[in-house]
């Protein structure tokens, strides 16, 4: 049985919560899960947070999700996306291990947070893919992905529309899976979801 640990670790605006999700086997590499928006009752419990981790830990990764700050048991508070990707990397480098790839995945304002966490990071250590599902392509600036990104998007999502990331994606030529009927938050069709981040992984 995977096994699932609860902590706290040091932040840049103080102690930071992660919850720490570990494969039977030795895991083949580290996923940092990014969650939904703060301010909108985002936390690393949200279920497609959890659903991206189940996914990781499916896929042998030891998946590491975060509270942002002034979330849950993390200590400072919002700052507007800054200080969240700021968060991300500390998780990151502190969580990382040199000799596993490492993976960055998010939903919806946590998905761009990975993609600005993942293009923040040095050359020499990069992750090896992104997960952006339902990513806030509307209200905040997402950059451009690597090829290879992983997007999932319901057709019928009402926060973020389906449009809005189509528009972001399409300059870079980016493929967007689109679940039919899916809403924001993907109600009843987790184990889709669940599937579609395991098979769509090219790593």
């Amino acid at each position: 049985m995977p096994t699932s640990q609860r902590l706290t670790m040091p932040g840049p605006a103080g102690a930071l919560e992660i919850v720490i999700d570990t494969p039977d086997d030795p895991p083949r590499g580290v996923a940092v899960v990014c969650h939904p928006h703060p301010l909108q009752g985002g936390t690393l419990d949200n279920k497609v947070a959890a659903t991206l981790a189940r996914a990781f830990v499916q896929l042998g990764y030891r998946a590491v999700r975060l509270n942002f700050r002034g979330v849950g048991a993390s200590e400072g508070q919002w700052d507007e996306g800054r200080g969240e990707v700021d968060d991300a990397l500390a998780v990151i480098a502190a969580q990382r291990d040199p000799s596993l790839p490492l993976a960055l995945a998010g939903f919806s304002f946590g998905g761009y947070v990975a993609s600005q966490a993942a293009s923040e990071l040095p050359e020499d250590r990069k992750a090896i893919g992104l997960v952006l599902v339902g990513p806030s392509t509307l209200k905040q600036k997402v950059p451009p992905v690597p090829e290879g990104t992983v997007v999932i998007h319901g057709e019928a999502d009402d926060v973020v529309p389906l449009s809005a990331t189509l528009d972001w994606a399409r300059p870079q030529s980016l493929p967007v899976v689109v679940i039919p009927g899916a809403g924001h938050f993907f109600h009843g069709q987790l184990p889709l979801l669940k599937t579609l981040v395991v098979r769509s992984w090219p790593h």
